[in-house]
């Protein structure tokens, strides 16, 4: 059965008043299956091309920090404990920082875990070049 879901890209915005980004997570909430998942992927020569003195640990830490809340539980510190609903809303707040999430978008999808890989693949990951 198809359910609707909501969505969010997280960008990282190396200088946030050049406004020049990259895509490097998606985050998916399904209220219906009481569904939160988060999956990063950070391209660290894209990224480079925006910002070459960007600490990209610190990036990749943040990042990883938004798959521990996704997860909820004690790992996920104070916003572990409060509800999938709650914590999608806590993480697709605008802000102006380092790490940014796009405007909230809404799909339909049979599989939730399916269509976050789907829109990590489509929407994060570097799209193949013409030699494969």
């Amino acid at each position: 059965m198809r359910r609707l879901f909501e969505y969010a890209l997280l960008r990282v915005v190396p200088r946030p008043e050049r406004g020049e980004f990259i895509n490097a997570g998606v985050l998916i909430y399904c209220p219906e299956e009481d569904f939160l998942g988060a999956r990063v992927h950070l391209d660290r020569e894209r990224l480079r091309a925006l910002d070459p003195e960007l600490d990209q640990e610190a990036v990749l830490a943040h990042l990883e920090a938004v798959e521990r809340v996704c997860a909820g539980g004690p790992e996920a510190g104070p916003l572990g404990r409060l509800s999938p609903r709650e914590r999608f809303g806590r993480l697709v707040a605008p802000r102006s920082t380092v790490l940014q999430p796009s405007p909230v978008h809404t799909g339909f999808t049979e599989d939730c875990a399916a269509e976050l890989e789907r829109l990590l693949s489509e929407m994060v990951r570097a799209p193949a070049g013409p030699d494969g």
